[in-house]
């Protein structure tokens, strides 16, 4: 048992983990088949077998812990935890925190000891290769490797998979491409402003001053709206620093650690780019082009100020979420065209992030049945990959002659139906974007009704991004990362928010220990590369 801060991943909390416990070796081989996974797998049979021989225990109990890209209470999970249990004969226990609270209450039953562990987690970016470096995560290298659904020829996302290897080991196991955000722009504002969509930064802050100190909304009054919100100033809170959702400040600059074009890590921090890109967050923070709770914004609640109309240009999740977002403006009586902006000049490209990926806990009892029962399943082809992607049917979504929104239904017709917890809308998905799944699925019944806005905010999204490179953890950065992040953030604050200089903000990071700490990352990185 060993005992270290899970400071890469940027929490507070101590965690306990174990690099061997009992009924987790990896040497188990496995596989999954169509009387396994979904379609048929109501016969309940106990027992699977991988392409090497070995027998899987189908497990008699699967604890998972999840976000709310997780069917959610409020959208009757219930419904979706019984269906999944008919599909498998295999109880499901879901533990479900709020989006924005899921990162700190996963480090706190981590910390409360391996037998408060799940068997399956979600996670992404630092938090996944902090975890792995802890030895808190099952090695499904070789269950993947020697999986039925590797084997099929259905798997069309390899790259992603080899890249969401850690030293040559998978530890965690994505189900879709990440995908990324791009820039929505309310027609209506810019028309009311005279405007054209952006193509630089000077055109983009003007803009964003039109929308602060004009009358974009129409209602008559000058000064009572405000251009851009975000969740956090460097990055969503929960995952790693970055820059997604104001990315036309940030630029050319980032917060966390680059692999350089010559091999060679650094802390984008340290770099006078990224100086720019503070003083053009506090240039356009003290004008009050900003939202000035973008410091403490979640993610919900940048989306309910955009359906209030309260700012009028979002940087959020391309695909599906063009027409969530134009749903929900609709359903609160707004204009709901959006225009998804080409990334301005000054930005180049917008990033596609390491995907999200399942992760088995090293505490689990029978990772090779849970591997092949759970994770294996959801892209199975059949009746649970229609679960993951749609939900539950007559509950989700429908093929019964119906009217759902003022739109009618032939019987047979699919279609989605309207949202429990967002009313006067209708779903576009559950868990797995179906635009993005990493297995293609021949007889995906919602493949024709993908809206229009989200084909076209996709298809800008993926012509003009460039993909992340997971940042290795190493034990230097297990032990200083997490002082290190909140350092960076407090600094960024107090320059954008208390309008702090920059060369005191960088003797701020000296003082405090952020250079030595930084430093100390960058060289265990590529002593890391040397290794290899």
């Amino acid at each position: 048992m060993r005992v270290k801060k899970m400071l890469a991943a940027g929490m507070a909390v101590t965690m306990a983990a174990t690099v061997a416990l009992s009924g987790c070796s990896s040497s188990a081989k496995t596989g999954v088949d169509a009387t396994s996974a979904g379609t048929n797998t109501e016969s309940g049979s106990s027992t699977g077998e991988s392409k090497s021989g070995n027998e899987i225990k189908k497990p008699d109990k699967i604890t998972i812990m999840v976000n709310s890209t997780v069917t959610t209470k409020a959208n009757n999970r219930d419904a979706f935890e019984k269906r999944w249990e008919e599909l498998t004969g295999i109880d499901l226990e879901i533990i479900q925190p709020d989006h924005d609270a899921y990162f700190d209450v996963l480090g706190q039953s981590f910390a409360s000891g391996p037998e408060n562990w799940p068997d399956v987690i979600i996670l992404n970016g630092s938090y996944y290769t902090g975890y792995a470096e802890e030895g808190a995560l099952w090695d499904m290298t070789e269950a993947w490797e020697n999986s039925e659904l590797k084997a099929s020829g259905r798997v069309t996302g390899e790259d992603v998979i080899e890249a969401t290897k850690i030293d040559g080991k998978l530890y965690g196991f994505p189900d879709a491409r990440r995908g990324g955000c791009l820039t929505y722009v309310k027609k209506k504002w810019l028309d009311n402003c005279g405007l054209e969509a952006p193509t630089t930064y000077e055109e983009y802050l003007n803009m964003l001053k039109a929308f602060t100190e004009g009358d974009p909304d129409g209602n008559g009054i000058n000064g009572d709206t405000y251009g851009v919100s975000a969740s956090g100033l460097m990055g969503a809170k929960g995952g790693d620093p970055s820059s997604n959702y104001l990315p036309e400040f940030y630029q050319d600059a980032q917060p966390n650690f680059v692999k350089g074009e010559d091999g060679i890590w650094y802390d984008g921090f340290t770099k006078e780019n990224f100086k720019g890109a503070m003083e053009r967050l506090r240039d356009a923070y003290s004008k009050g082009y900003i939202d000035k709770e973008s410091l403490t914004n979640g993610t919900k609640d940048c989306r309910n100020k955009f359906y209030e109309d309260k700012f009028g240009v979002f940087t959020y999740w391309a695909g599906t979420w063009a027409s969530n977002l134009k749903n929900n403006l609709e359903a609160n009586g707004k204009d709901g065209e959006l225009i998804p902006l080409k990334p301005i000049k000054e930005v180049g490209t917008y990033e596609e992030g390491t995907a999200p990926v399942w992760a088995i806990t090293s505490a689990c009892e029978n990772p090779e049945g849970v591997f092949k029962y759970f994770i294996e399943s959801i892209l199975d082809g059949g009746d649970m990959q229609m679960l993951w992607s749609y939900g539950v049917e007559d509950v989700h979504w429908s093929t019964k002659a119906e009217t759902v929104l003022d739109k009618t239904y032939a019987d047979g017709e699919f279609h989605t139906r309207e949202s429990l917890e967002q009313p006067g809308t209708q779903y576009t998905k559950q868990h797995l974007d179906p635009t993005l799944a990493l297995a293609t699925w021949e007889n995906d019944p919602g493949k024709d009704t993908v809206k229009e806005e989200a084909k076209v905010s996709q298809k800008i999204f993926n012509e003009n991004c460039h993909q992340a490179i997971i940042i290795p953890s190493t034990e230097v950065m297990a032990t200083y990362n997490g002082d290190l992040t909140t350092l960076k953030n407090s600094i960024v604050a107090d320059v954008v928010v208390q309008g702090l200089s920059i060369d005191a903000a960088y003797e701020r990071f000296e003082k405090e220990g952020g250079a030595e700490w930084s430093k100390l990352i960058v060289d265990s990185l590529n002593e890391l590369g040397s290794s290899k």
